[in-house]
């Protein structure tokens, strides 16, 4: 079964907010769901097109759970925090299994 992947690119613009209330909020039902982040805000260096201040991408056990925790209530309770504090862009992609 291919894994299922969030890919975010995000402006923070308070992130002592950012990190209190949408990361506190978010953190355990990512768990519940299994997520474990794979990139989260490192280096990196832009070659084509544009791109916002931070990239993560977060790795679900399968697409479904992907979108199950996206929609989630616990989840968007947290999101309704991150919108105060963030501005981004969210793709939610089934992985690649050969």
């Amino acid at each position: 079964m291919a894994k299922g992947y969030w890919v975010a690119h995000v402006d923070v613009t308070d992130q002592d907010a950012y990190v209190t209330g949408y990361i506190a909020s978010a953190k355990d039902t990512l768990a519940a769901y299994s997520a474990t982040f794979k990139v989260r805000a490192g280096p990196r260096t832009v070659v084509e097109g544009a791109a916002r201040a931070r990239t993560v991408v977060i790795e679900f056990p399968s697409y479904q759970a992907a979108l199950d925790c996206y929609n989630a209530p616990e989840y968007q309770k947290a999101k309704a925090k991150r919108d105060l504090v963030a501005t981004g862009d969210l793709v939610i992609i089934e992985g690649y299994d050969s």
